[in-house]
């Protein structure tokens, strides 16, 4: 990894927004789960979250354009679980609906830890997730149209948020949110993604990364990933 490339990475992860999220509930269409993860890595929010019961989500490779890579996407079963996890990080959670009860999105401090509820494509929040919200936002709106595309409202909403994060000074940190072990993760990933992936073949541990950039492990460890055989 040159010295551009790790500085970057150190700059991107002292700037990570670790308390403000986005909550697909339900969204299906791999397009538009591209398109919020990618403003949600523009941004500097570090972990997504979606209602997914099924399978394993779909992405489209080209509207993510590599935030996959540095963005974490959890999944929970409900929208109960989901929630409740991020409740359990103090977050507020505001819920995108049109209703009486709903607020202008700009008028919501975003400074405070906050989810983004998004409801899935053609119905929108469900019940369960509008009781479980704690307000509800808008996007005015003057047209005929009373609604946008989910990866357009959220990429409005998430720049509002960062307008009011950056005028509060959450962007210029010296050091990073983020554990350890996580930056560890991201440095080792992004700055190597080759050894990252030989390293994941082979069941590896990652090793540390130390302050110049450099990959710090012994012997025993490059000797595993330049062998051919896979670990067991």
């Amino acid at each position: 990894m040159n010295e551009q490339r790790f500085t970057r990475i150190r700059e991107m992860l002292a700037a990570r927004q670790h308390d403000l999220t986005v909550c697909m509930e339900q969204v299906h269409k791999p397009h538009n789960v591209s398109a919020v993860i990618r403003t949600a890595d523009a941004v500097g929010v570090h972990e997504v979250h979606a209602v997914w019961p099924g399978n394993r989500m779909r992405t489209v490779v080209s509207s993510a354009a590599g935030s996959n890579s540095w963005v974490q996407v959890k999944t929970h079963p409900t929208i109960a679980d989901a929630v409740t996890h991020l409740k359990g990080q103090n977050m507020q959670i505001l819920a995108t609906h049109l209703s009486p009860q709903a607020v202008d999105f700009r008028y919501i401090d975003y400074t405070r830890p906050t989810c983004i509820l998004m409801g899935q494509e053609k119905t929108g929040i469900t019940a369960e997730a509008l009781a479980l919200a704690d307000r509800q936002i808008i996007i005015p709106m003057i047209g005929m149209v009373q609604s946008l595309n989910v990866s357009v409202a959220s990429a409005l909403i998430l720049y509002e948020a960062q307008r009011q994060r950056q005028n509060a000074g959450m962007y210029q940190r010296s050091e990073s949110p983020l554990s350890e072990s996580e930056q560890q993760r991201l440095l080792f990933e992004g700055g190597y993604p080759v050894l990252a992936r030989v390293a994941k073949h082979k069941r590896l541990p990652y090793p540390y990364i130390n302050d110049a950039g450099e990959v710090i492990a012994d012997d025993e460890w490059w000797a595993t990933m330049q062998s051919t055989a896979r670990k067991r």
